[in-house]
Parts: C-alpha cells; structure tokens; sequence
C-alpha cells in the first residue's frame, strides 16, 4: 500500500478588496489551498 503525499502547487497570488494578500495552491490529487495574508499598511501606523 502506497501513501499519498501533497505536492502543493502555486495557481497564484491575487489581492482582495479589503488589502489581503492571497496564495491558492493545489495538487495534482485535486486537494485546493487557499491561504490569506494580512498586510501590514506602514502608513497608518
């Protein structure tokens, strides 16, 4: 018996409305990612 293991590979980044940084990644299996990164804005500190 074989075990699978995730290749994650990167679809791309894209940024939301409000400013958020997004990453979606998948694998060949068909299993999605979808990580958000919040951007800090240096302006408003």
């Amino acid at each position: 018996m074989s075990e699978h293991v995730h290749v994650r590979i990167n679809k791309g980044l894209g940024v939301t409305e409000s400013g958020e940084l997004v990453e979606e990644s998948s694998c060949r299996c068909g299993a999605t990612w979808t990580k958000t990164y919040q951007v800090r804005d240096e302006d408003s500190e």
